[in-house]
């Protein structure tokens, strides 16, 4: 697959709309979330609580550059919240903005791999590994789901690349999955075999993006093939949802970053990990 200025701004705007909505549920669960969603051309400035993945700034670039005081009260808003701000910036993303970031004193911390695989609308279920079955999941289901997700996201793979610049507390970790688990349009899916449970996987659809997110296997089922029928299991459903276009977002170097790399998908560009390192938030 081929990366365009275009389809990354469909990617872009698909990321944002997926903070603004986890902050919406973020809200709707939590009345002292505190939460924002800061609309700022085109992108989204979200806060969904203490430690949230979903505090950060995504989307920009592709709508204009902000002027001095657009960041400023986004940067205020943060603050406010004791929270440092960070700024996932596309690489197709207008230059402009990166300029200005660091002029204001952005730092560089890391990067971020988007990769994407074309749909096709025929595209059918593949043969699952024996005894492998996946369901989508309902309230019955819900809470295995989510024990599942956050005790592969607390345990990383290990990797020959940069170590993420993100770490939650278990407690952080479930807020953050039930909150993106309260979005519009998003789907859970759980992984058995013999009635034990081996990991889960959901995605997200919006504009015909397949944003597939929350994917883990738990640490004793791993290498087992769990992972890569999750994924393909989710493109299928995708195809069916209507999506031309499935991405997922990884750490580069990644066990997650081969699985897609190995079941099609292409790396479509970069996102680097801006931190505002002014002298009101520190480190």
């Amino acid at each position: 697959m081929f990366a365009t200025g275009s389809l990354a701004r469909r990617i872009e705007r698909a990321e944002a709309s997926l903070i603004a909505d986890a902050v919406e549920s973020a809200m709707r669960r939590r009345a002292d979330a505190r939460g924002f969603a800061i609309r700022i051309r085109g992108g989204v400035a979200g806060f969904a609580g203490p430690e949230s993945p979903m505090n950060k700034v995504a989307g920009l670039g592709f709508d204009g550059v902000p002027d001095e005081q657009e960041l400023a009260a986004i940067e205020a808003a943060y603050d406010e919240r004791a929270c440092p701000v960070h700024v996932e910036l596309s690489s197709f993303a207008e230059p402009a903005v990166g300029r200005l970031l660091t002029r204001r004193g952005y730092e560089l911390i890391g990067y971020e791999n988007v990769s994407g695989l074309a749909l096709d609308p025929d595209l059918e279920q593949t043969m699952l590994p024996d005894g492998l079955g996946i369901v989508r999941v309902g309230e019955a289901d819900a809470a295995a789901w989510l024990d599942a997700v956050v005790a592969g996201f607390l345990h990383p793979d290990t990797y020959d690349g940069l170590p993420s610049h993100e770490s939650y507390s278990r407690e952080a970790a479930e807020r953050s999955v039930e909150d993106m688990a309260g979005t519009r349009n998003f789907e859970r899916y759980l992984a058995r075999r013999g009635g034990v449970v081996l990991g889960g996987a959901s995605f997200r659809t919006f504009e015909g993006v397949a944003q597939l997110c929350g994917s883990a296997t738990l640490p004793e089922h791993r290498r087992q093939g769990v992972q890569s029928a999750l994924l393909r299991f989710r493109l299928a459903e995708a195809a069916r949802r209507g999506c031309d276009v499935a991405v997922v977002t990884t750490q580069p170097g990644s066990k997650s970053q081969q699985n897609v790399e190995r079941s099609g998908f292409s790396l479509l560009y970069v996102r680097a990990i801006l931190r505002f390192a002014g002298e009101r938030r520190g480190s």
